[in-house]
């Protein structure tokens, strides 16, 4: 299996899984043409594409979905109650035949796929990629994590967490009003560096070998803030990055891509 993620954060969100037989992206949320000349980095063309899967209805995941899909004839997955909750309107132009719905665990080929419900101001879901006995995890947009969720991605090798905001520059960022910083901040928001650093220590516990952090604001954390702040707290509970797990960050161009053996 193999996996690269091609943009992350508020601007765009788009990654691409591989395994032998399926190729496919999770969310599109560049344009089709941005999309496009990202997949040529990788020697991919749109038409080799087998499927999109969906996390929820934002514009930062779903962008580039209509055109895409409509262009190359891409099926599009998402779960029933994304779709019921406001996906439909938002991707109207995709053909229905087009339209893929799923309630529970699904194939793409050669590729388990494993919906993960996440708390969000939306309908979102995260999802666990199973290719033989290879799991990778992809765990964006949650204001919380859960046991449940715990439980679901546990056993992967490579996990995409986010880790959205730094609560200090969040609190003090002057560019989001109250409302908003409430929102991120609440259990339907988004995961702080503290909060991503305490499932990242339970994963390693757990076996967990390769961390991407991932879905990082611009305007309240950045990608060293991140990654020092959050190894630094690992290191404090005697789990050192480096000796045994690796943390790498996504960023908005095209970052790591990993091949899990």
């Amino acid at each position: 299996m193999k996996v690269i993620n091609l943009s992350s954060g508020s601007d765009g969100n788009l990654t691409y899984v591989e395994t032998e037989h399926s190729r496919i992206l999770v969310d599109v949320g560049l344009s089709c043409k941005q999309t496009c000349e990202r997949l040529s980095l990788l020697g991919v063309d749109g038409n080799d594409i087998d499927a999109v899967v969906i996390t929820h209805e934002h514009s930062d995941h779903i962008r580039g979905v209509d055109v895409f899909s409509r262009k190359f004839g891409v099926p599009v997955y998402a779960h029933d109650e994304v779709w019921k909750t406001g996906l439909c309107d938002k991707l109207e132009k995709i053909s229905e035949r087009n339209k893929k719905v799923f309630s529970d665990a699904f194939a793409i080929k050669d590729l388990l796929i494993n919906p993960v419900e996440v708390p969000h101001d939306v309908k979102c879901f995260g999802f666990s990629l199973t290719e033989n006995d290879k799991k990778i995890s992809i765990l964006t947009d949650l204001g919380h994590t859960t046991d449940q969720i715990f439980e679901n991605i546990k056993g992967s090798q490579l996990v995409y967490v986010e880790a959205n905001y730094d609560q200090t520059l969040l609190k003090n960022c002057e560019k989001y009003p109250l409302a908003t910083r409430l929102r991120i901040a609440g259990k339907n928001g988004h995961l702080s560096n503290d909060a991503s650093e305490e499932l990242i220590e339970k994963l390693v516990h757990t076996g967990t070998k390769q961390i991407v952090l991932a879905h990082l604001s611009k305007d309240t954390n950045s990608p060293d803030l991140a990654f020092n702040y959050i190894t630094d707290r690992l290191a404090q509970h005697d789990l050192v990055e480096g000796d045994g797990f690796k943390i790498d960050v996504a960023l908005t161009r095209p970052t790591t891509f990993f091949k899990l053996k």
